[in-house]
């Protein structure tokens, strides 16, 4: 850096001191510490001269030479500030708001844009970052790139390190010590103050945030890491090997129908989804071939039996009977509706199982709430080793990078049947839904030569996924 611009941050930080955007006291900070030190740069929009000041600083220190495709500043104080440098910059900008719209796009991000556009933030003060990471985790929902935050001042209270673990870095024009010596070294504080503060700084700092890098861009091999069930853990891991999220939704009506249908596709799904219900002429022997092709293609088992009842009863209904559910299949669909009963029946079977809970459905019409979907997800958190994820439409139903997200309803393209099932776009599920393993039956199992099909939607689904996790590198 110059000598002049040295000299004109020395300045800002003489300003700031002098317009009480810098307090000295007793305060409460955002997450709740108390700081010797206070910053309020709010008062800053009152003063023009300093406002210009400190978006040439900001200029030539991180925008100038930055190829981003947009700014956006953390609501609100640094609205103004990143107002100011898109002029300068001449480059566009973004807004973050602080919550949706009740009407018209309910959209966070305001300002034109695409998936994949990278966006700096712009932001006042740092502690422990949470306000941008709020708003990096609004715009990475959007598929935009998050990954760098310029600041005016780091408090050095593990702000920068709460970022890093999210995979943002962070550059400011201060740091708290840089901002003490020059006050001390113009005579505006005392010795004193500053080792009060150095000392505080030492021994307070703000909460740890846990990364918060959304799910979708996660890889499945990462995720997998991050997985509690061993079901879910195992899914993922087939998924990265094989390079396939597509489940077979296999809706025939006997053995020999499905048993062939699978030696043709096995090697391109990672989940067999069955109705066993549905197959007239049903015995144990199937199930045996079943479970042979699984081992030797590689992929998983889920019985979409849709379990609704009292605890005891599916308690009977997995593992007696004809069907004899829990000797064959990996994993198996469940309601919420009766309650935890339910999840505490399955959860006393084998252990190396797995349970999709239903949070929404595909087809037209359903009863299923929002309220309904959320108490779903915080009825799962109580059983982790139990849950592989959750049979669902929309990406926030659950934030849990180690649960996976079962979504039907899919073909190449969109469409809607007599009895109401809406069918969605590989594009669609995968891209805007977050969908990990994407479910498809009639598009494969009515196709003329179900394994060239079977390939297609492989190829087409792995494609989409790929292009998703690639916004977060």
């Amino acid at each position: 850096m110059t000598m002049e611009y040295e000299k004109q941050l020395e300045n800002l930080a003489i300003n700031l001191f002098e317009i009480d955007a810098v307090k000295f006291g007793e305060f409460t900070t955002k997450t709740g510490l108390k700081t010797p030190i206070y910053f309020d740069l709010r008062v800053i929009v009152s003063y023009p001269i300093i406002m210009d000041s400190i978006s040439k600083l900001l200029y030539e220190f991180a925008v100038k030479d930055n190829n981003c495709d947009h700014l956006c500043g953390v609501p609100y104080t640094a609205l103004p500030v990143a107002t100011l440098l898109s002029i300068k910059a001449k480059m566009p900008m973004l807004m973050r708001r602080k919550e949706s719209k009740s009407y018209g796009t309910k959209k966070m991000i305001e300002g034109h844009y695409k998936q994949g556009d990278t966006c700096l933030i712009i932001e006042d003060v740092v502690t422990s970052g949470s306000s941008v990471l709020e708003t990096i985790n609004d715009l990475r929902k959007e598929g935009l790139r998050a990954e760098e935050a310029i600041v005016i001042l780091d408090r050095e209270q593990t702000g920068r390190k709460n970022l890093e673990d999210n995979n943002v870095k962070l550059k400011s024009l201060f740091t708290m010590t840089q901002l003490l010596k020059i006050l001390v070294a113009n005579k505006k504080i005392t010795e004193e103050m500053s080792a009060n503060v150095k000392s505080y700084l030492q021994n307070v700092q703000a909460p740890v945030i846990a990364t918060s890098l959304q799910r979708t861009l996660i890889p499945y091999e990462k995720r997998a890491e991050q997985a509690t069930n061993v079901i879910a853990k195992k899914l993922f891991d087939i998924m990265a090997v094989k390079k396939t999220n597509l489940c077979l939704s296999v809706d025939l009506t006997t053995c020999t129908q499905i048993l062939n249908l699978v030696e043709e596709v096995g090697d391109h799904i990672c989940l067999l989804k069955t109705h066993v219900d549905i197959i007239e002429d049903f015995h144990l022997d199937f199930t045996k071939k079943i479970k042979e092709m699984a081992q030797r293609h590689n992929f998983l088992i889920l019985e979409d039996r849709k379990y609704a009842d009292i605890g005891n009863t599916v308690s009977l209904q997995h593992t007696k009977g004809l069907y004899k559910i829990n000797e064959w299949a990996d994993c198996v669909t469940a309601h919420s509706l009766p309650g935890e009963g339910i999840l505490k029946a399955l959860n006393d079977q084998d252990n190396e199982r797995g349970v999709f809970l239903l949070a929404e459905m595909s087809s037209e019409g359903n009863l299923i709430t929002p309220d309904y979907t959320e108490a779903t997800a915080k009825m799962a958190a109580k059983y982790p080793h139990l849950i592989t994820g959750f049979v669902c439409q929309k990406r926030d139903t659950f934030v849990d990078p180690g649960l996976i997200q079962l979504t039907p309803g899919v073909q190449l393209e969109s469409s809607k049947d007599d009895l109401g099932q809406v069918y969605n776009t590989p594009e669609k599920v995968v891209l805007e839904n977050g969908a990990d393993v994407i479910v498809v039956g009639r598009g494969i199992v009515k196709a003329k030569n179900p394994k060239t099909q079977a390939l297609v939607y492989k190829n087409r689904l792995w494609e989409c996924y790929e292009k998703r996790i690639s916004t977060s590198k």
